[in-house]
């Protein structure tokens, strides 16, 4: 008899949280991987538009070509 003391929960682990889905630090953690993942994105579309080339100049206008390094160089309508 009696309401408090121990109750069962089975062993479970789950990427969501399992049985106590609010962890203390969420919003800490939430923010670092956003910005991590926000690093990686920045470094990977750095290292795109530095490598792009067109070897064939495109009939019309491409968004890239306003970040990419060799655009210029590439599409001789661009000068």
């Amino acid at each position: 008899m009696g309401g408090g003391g121990w109750y069962y929960v089975p062993k479970t682990w789950t990427p969501t949280g399992g049985w106590w889905p609010a962890p203390k630090a969420w919003k800490t953690n939430t923010g670092l991987a956003f910005v991590v993942i926000g690093g990686v994105c920045g470094m990977i579309f750095k290292v795109s538009a530095s490598k792009e080339r067109r070897p064939i100049a495109p009939y019309k206008h491409i968004p890239s070509q306003r970040w990419c390094k060799y655009a210029k160089i590439d599409d001789p309508s661009l000068k």
